[in-house]
């Protein structure tokens, strides 16, 4: 009948790009020996999702022994607690409530002390007089928690909240969990601290990757997606629409911090080498402790490591986002998934002939 409903689902994903990412993952995956390793490749300014996945996955042809955690979709069904990418929200925060400037300069002891607690570097070391550029290039705790303190619990928290960092993103796949962001509705201050580098809160990667964007597209939450349009078989086209993009930060805000990311990749990631001469690429890495569930605290020796970044990086077609879950013998994200996330950056810039911008 002319009426029928039936017809094609028109989808986002790029098959090259989805199988390259998949191989990508893949490698990680067995070179760290991981329980988990994941990513989604988006662009930041549609929320367009180009490519996602999760390995080790499962045959579809042979599903014995296969139990149902195995067909669930952690992207969008689990929530971690992020770590050191979470950092660069808490920098734009500060920034775009005009309480630090790229140039601002605090002193680094090496540690804070807040409600009998200590937090502390990641190398338990000081680094006298720093700037904000400093925090994000030696991605310092106590840098992040001078901004959150700045800003106040409020404010802090409006941030955070207005990312949408606890709810669900709207997605276009079932079953999506939303953000645990309850600390934040606590007046300890030991919780905003901890939350300004991304421990304490818990949240998906598509959630991760939508305030990623924010960063990235000039300050705007888009609604991430995988449908495109839908084809009846009557001929008529359905192109599916999504809600208008929130505002979370001033458009100087994301320039200012794209330029602040920039340098990260330019000067700091791997020192310097990872820089690519042709093309601007913002990035950050993370490296989080895993929560304990049993005896509370946090593993000495589990970690999740992430990674995102975006390019070209004042006008980005692409967000990568990467991480992975408990990697054997390697400490730091920017020893596991530095090359994945530059191998897939060479990948797209040659498979969509992205013009250089340096």
């Amino acid at each position: 009948s002319s009426d029928s409903k039936e017809g094609d689902i028109v989808t986002t994903i790029e098959p090259t790009v989805a199988r390259t990412f998949d191989r990508v993952l893949d490698d990680a995956q067995g070179k760290w020996d991981s329980t988990l390793t994941g990513g989604i490749i988006m662009n930041p300014q549609t929320g367009e999702i180009i490519a996602l996945n999760i390995v080790p996955s499962f045959d579809l042809n042979d599903r014995a022994g296969v139990d149902i955690e195995t067909f669930q979709n952690p992207l969008v069904e689990n929530v971690y607690e992020m770590g050191s990418i979470i950092k660069p929200l808490t920098i734009a925060s500060g920034l775009d409530a005009g309480v630090i400037r790229p140039e601002s300069t605090y002193y680094d002891a090496g540690f804070l002390e807040l409600n009998d607690f200590t937090i502390r570097n990641y190398d338990k070391k000081g680094r006298g007089t720093v700037s904000m550029q400093e925090v994000l290039s030696q991605s310092l705790n106590t840098g992040v928690a001078y901004v959150a303190s700045l800003l106040g619990q409020e404010r802090f928290r409006n941030y955070f909240f207005g990312l949408k960092l606890g709810s669900e993103t709207g997605i276009d796949l079932p079953n999506e969990a939303h953000g645990l962001v309850k600390n934040l509705e606590n007046s300890r201050e030991i919780y905003y601290a901890t939350a300004s580098y991304g421990q304490g809160i818990a949240l998906t990667p598509i959630a991760t990757v939508r305030a990623l964007s924010a960063l990235a597209n000039g300050g705007l939450l888009v609604t991430p997606h995988i449908v495109k349009s839908i084809e009846y078989e009557n001929g008529k086209v359905h192109t599916v629409g999504f809600p208008e993009s929130e505002r979370v930060f001033k458009e100087s805000t994301s320039e200012d911090i794209t330029r602040m990311l920039v340098k990260v990749v330019d000067t700091a990631l791997k020192g310097g080498k990872a820089k690519n001469p042709y093309y601007t690429v913002a990035a950050k890495t993370g490296t989080a402790q895993i929560a304990d569930v049993v005896n509370g605290g946090y593993y000495e020796d589990r970690f999740l490591h992430s990674f995102f970044g975006y390019f070209p990086a004042y006008d980005p077609q692409f967000l990568i986002f990467l991480y992975t879950v408990e990697p054997k013998g390697v400490q730091y994200a920017s020893e596991t998934l530095t090359d994945p996330f530059m191998e897939l950056v060479q990948f797209l810039i040659n498979y969509y002939a992205i013009p250089p911008d340096r």
